[in-house]
């Protein structure tokens, strides 16, 4: 479990023994990106190695690139898992989940099986091309 969605529990259930460092970066995570670059832009504008910092941390921890941020990530995986109070539609939410994960297991195995005849096929082609060559620079015997 990520420190941001550690976080982000305990904001809700309990509350929570964080630093100055971790309630800004919960508060940023909630905001979402724009938040982060806002604040990377105002570190540069206040004090240019600040806004280094910033910059470094958000790409050394992957929210430059993410689509969106861990908290909100944790809290919609969470969401799934919790009862909606209406025991049909649990079961459908069950079921369907179930379902969904049967898929997804048989299409990544399916996946699997595609790679590896690919390889086999690539290193066949790879040995029948090298006995080829080791056929041509042989010396004929006679």
């Amino acid at each position: 479990m990520t420190p941001a969605a550690t976080d982000t529990m305990d904001r809700y259930d309990r509350p929570s023994p964080m630093g100055w460092f971790a309630r800004a970066e919960a508060w940023l995570d909630d905001k979402g990106k724009g938040a982060w670059i806002a604040a990377m832009v105002l570190g540069f504008i206040l004090f240019w190695p600040l806004g280094l910092a910033l910059l470094a941390y958000m790409i050394w921890s992957k929210r430059m690139f993410s689509k969106s941020c861990r908290t909100r990530t944790a809290r919609h995986g969470m969401a799934a898992m919790k009862s909606s109070g209406n025991s049909a539609f649990d079961a459908y939410k069950a079921e369907t989940l179930k379902r969904l994960e049967d898929e997804q297991e048989a299409f990544e195995s399916f996946l699997e099986r595609l790679r590896a005849a690919k390889d086999k096929a690539e290193f066949d082609q790879f040995m029948e091309e090298r006995a080829r060559k080791a056929a041509e620079t042989r010396p004929d015997a006679g």
